[in-house]
């Protein structure tokens, strides 16, 4: 089994689940997961765990992530973004400046409510089974964080901008939400993402080109069990995630220790310093091989784990 992760640059017309599905087909393996949806019409950077490293997928879900999306002003849809049906046309009354000053104001904190047409669950049915049922249900605002906004283009009725934003952001929302205060409405014309944390648009690869360097591979080297080393150049280690946090490797007699998912000593850690007691540790055996990220509790007077990737 493969383990790692695949900077996939998800197309349209594809869902996040479709990708895995054609990954599991691709990479004759079943346990992939994703890390966070984009809708069928959204394209960019979707990471792909794979093996030991699907254990990253709800962590990576955490992280902060870029968007770049045209904001149409003017019309609102059912589904905040342009494959909806249109509920409202309205002029578009505001200078350029004036919408340019609405956008940057939604920049902090900002309680959104989440849309109707979206994965969320309510009393455990999905929000947007009960939209396509017709069905409208009230939902709480959640707090996310616009951290940044810059305006790309602006050619009234459209403005081009790239936001980034904490987790649980809907950037169609966004859209109709700047709209609002506009006073003529807007929607999501088109939306890419370009970055889940670490993971760059520059760096994705598209199922094609995964699919092509895994069919050369096992042309010229048929029945052979596919092996990371072969995709070197596309897998990610899984440590890689957590590269803020210092690395620190046991030392070979108490490896054995690790393996078990023992609380581990910091006499068994090697070149062990005391400002590691503030930090999340990226803990590896004495061969760096990575096992889990960990972290010093003070009334053990040990580290833990918080997460084990070992296995």
């Amino acid at each position: 089994m493969i383990s790692g992760i695949i900077n996939v640059y998800k197309e349209k017309g594809y869902t996040s689940h479709d990708v895995v599905a054609k990954l599991r087909g691709i990479l004759k393996q079943k346990k992939i997961g994703h890390t966070g949806t984009l809708d069928p019409d959204a394209e960019g950077v979707l990471p792909v765990c794979l093996g030991k490293a699907t254990k990253v997928c709800d962590l990576l879900t955490e992280k902060d992530k870029e968007y770049e999306a045209v904001l149409l002003l003017g019309k609102t849809t059912d589904t905040q973004d342009i494959t909806g049906t249109v509920l409202s046309h309205k002029a578009v009354d505001c200078s350029e400046q004036e919408i340019q000053n609405i956008i940057m104001s939604f920049t902090g904190s900002y309680a959104q409510i989440p849309p109707m047409y979206s994965a969320l669950k309510v009393n455990g049915k999905k929000l947007c089974d009960l939209a396509r049922a017709g069905v409208t249900v009230e939902r709480s605002p959640r707090t996310v964080q616009i951290y940044e906004i810059t305006i790309l283009e602006t050619a009234l009725p459209r403005v081009r901008i790239r936001v980034h934003c904490s987790k649980g952001t809907y950037i169609r929302t966004l859209c109709h939400d700047i709209g609002e205060q506009a006073g003529c409405g807007g929607c999501m014309e088109s939306l890419v993402r370009t970055r889940v944390s670490e993971f760059r648009m520059c760096d994705a690869h598209r199922l094609s080109e995964i699919e092509e360097q895994v069919r050369i591979i096992r042309q010229r080297q048929p029945g052979r069990e596919l092996l990371k080393s072969d995709l070197k150049n596309l897998i990610k280690d899984t440590d890689s995630v957590f590269l803020e946090y210092p690395g620190v490797c046991v030392k070979e007699e108490f490896s054995r220790l690790l393996y078990n998912g023992n609380p581990l000593c910091q006499e068994w850690i090697r070149d062990w310093k005391d400002a590691y007691k503030e930090e999340t540790l990226r803990v590896y055996d004495d061969r760096q091989n990575f096992a889990g990220i960990y972290q010093w509790k003070e009334s053990c007077r040990d580290i833990r784990p918080i997460k084990i990737f070992m296995e």
